[in-house]
């Protein structure tokens, strides 16, 4: 496929995933005092398991951690998990400033340390903000999911024991989790960053080239493996926003720290497919998420 053809089928892709009117959320909890710390709640729709529960999916939206791109591009595919039996929690968080960056042609990518905090305070609020919004949820089978930049949140929220000493977001134990579906996740930033992904999205995140390696050990979960928490990557192999070589790298770096990560790599299918509910990929994630959660 010609480069110009790529471009085009990724925009005909995003237009489509992005096309589904926003979903209102059967709950809103907020935990912090900023607008953004908020976490919508979609109740499942249909049978419960014979205990009268079902899983519970946390979602992180992604959009380069950057600050037009909320929750709401995603409140659909909450929909679509929830019409299959899930609870889901959809998370926000603070993003990077609508100023431009400096020499860059979009605004800057993640607030360090705010879009850290809020992850980890959401994850740690969120059993009991749970039991009060979705009672049915069982937290026991929690998967995670995130797309894109929100992809590398899962990531990151499931590898908190791992953090140095020294991250005020460390964990003293692994999370309970019944396991990580990332997609299309900016799972290792060094292969990112030589890849331009997102027009340097990771770099900025971490505060610039000149914050870039001494923050890296504290955000990237390539780094921070093994996790021994199941993990599975969906990666579309025609994805020019987040390449194919993202996630293989990311599963490289699992192995080489003795840890199996799933790679599904789904043919002609790009970044945006995995999110989008009209799209075969979407059911593809729904079933990866089931064999985690039940």
């Amino acid at each position: 496929m010609t480069d110009d053809a790529a471009v085009a089928r990724d925009a005909a892709e995003a237009e489509a995933a992005l096309s589904h009117p926003a979903v209102k959320p059967d709950a809103t909890a907020a935990y912090g005092e900023h607008p953004d710390q908020v976490i919508d709640f979609h109740a499942p729709h249909g049978g419960q398991g014979a205990d009268g529960t079902v899983p519970l999916v946390v979602l992180l939206h992604g959009g380069a951690w950057r600050a037009p791109y909320d929750r709401q591009h995603i409140t659909p595919f909450a929909d679509f998990l929830a019409r299959r039996g899930f609870a889901v929690a959809n998370v926000e968080y603070r993003r990077g400033s609508s100023i431009p960056a400096q020499g860059g042609a979009g605004p800057v990518a993640g607030r360090w340390p705010e879009t850290f905090d809020d992850v980890a305070a959401a994850f740690d609020a969120l059993p009991a903000l749970v039991r009060e919004a979705v009672p049915s949820a069982d937290t026991r089978r929690t998967v995670v999911t995130g797309h894109s930049a929100g992809g590398h949140l899962a990531l990151w929220a499931a590898a908190r024991h791992l953090l140095p000493d020294d991250a005020p977001w460390r964990t003293g134990r692994p999370a309970a989790l019944r396991g990580v579906v990332a997609l299309a996740p900016i799972a290792d930033f060094r292969v990112a960053e030589e890849l331009a992904v997102c027009g340097g999205a990771a770099s900025q995140f971490l505060g610039g080239d000149t914050r870039f390696e001494e923050r890296l050990a504290y955000a990237d979960p390539a780094l921070l493996l093994p996790t021994g928490i199941a993990t599975t990557v969906v990666q579309g192999r025609t994805d020019i926003v987040v390449p194919e070589a993202v996630a293989e790298a990311y599963a490289d770096a699992a192995a080489r720290a003795g840890e199996v990560v799933g790679l599904t790599l789904l043919e002609d299918v790009g970044h945006f497919p995995l999110i989008d509910p009209a799209a075969d990929a979407c059911a593809v994630v729904a079933e990866e998420i089931a064999q985690l959660a039940f």
